[in-house]
Order: structure tokens, then sequence, then C-alpha cells
């Protein structure tokens, strides 16, 4: 019988800590969503005076982490570089803080942060993925 790797809840639990951690060092608001390898919610958390806008885009950016198994960084540079292609691809957040969660070579999940300038939520989302 053949088997993957996973993303436990309480995977996701330790790495939204260690990036609540982060956030809360720096004096940050953001939202901190983990999705599995399907880029279904495994866990969403919002400090209560984040804007509501980043909700949303905390999970497109766990979702796109996972779509295209890259950091969403990697479409932010490309953008940055004038290589606008990638707005057209379908659920590409070019911004920077979505990052695909890998164990043992096989990506199981992504985790996305948004609530502050892009290269802060990627510092968070590091710090959280370095939980896992």
């Amino acid at each position: 019988m053949a088997t993957k790797p996973v993303l436990t809840l309480e995977d996701a639990r330790r790495m939204a800590a260690a990036a609540e951690s982060e956030a809360r060092a720096n004096e940050w608001k953001v939202v901190i969503a983990v999705v599995d390898d399907g880029g279904h919610l495994l866990y969403l958390q919002r400090s209560h005076d984040t804007q509501f806008g980043s909700v949303e885009t905390a999970i497109a950016k766990a979702h796109a982490a996972i779509a295209f198994q890259r950091p969403t960084k990697a479409s932010e540079d490309a953008v940055l570089s004038g290589r606008l292609i990638h707005l057209a691809l379908p659920g590409v957040i070019p911004a920077e803080g979505g990052v695909p969660l890998v164990r043992d070579g096989v990506v199981i999940g992504g985790l996305g942060i948004s609530g502050v300038r892009s290269f802060q939520d990627g510092q968070i989302a590091q710090a959280g993925m370095n939980a896992l």
C-alpha cells in the first residue's frame, strides 16, 4: 500500500504559533492560513484588529503556493522584473507571504500570511515554515 506524508492539524497549529510569535515580536497584525495539499483550509487565525481583506488574501497565498509548488515570492519577483504573464495565471498572488510546505520531498500543504508589507509577510511565513 502506498503512503504519503500529510499535514496534520497539530502541524498547522505549531506553524501558526511560530508565525504568530514572529508577528507579535514585530507588533504586526496578520492573518495566518494553512491549507492541505488539496488547497482546503485546515487552519485560520486572524489578529482581532487585522483588516478583514487579509483573510482571503492569506488563504489565496497559501493556495497559490501549493498550486504552483513554489513560494508566491517567485511570482512577485517575476512581475517586478517585467514578466507580466504571471498576472494572467489563474490563482497567482504575486506577493510574498505564501510558501509550500514540504515533507520528505512531497508538498503537503501551504502557508499564507497577509496583513503587513509583502516582505514582512514573507518573514512571518518563513518563521512558520521553520516550525514544520
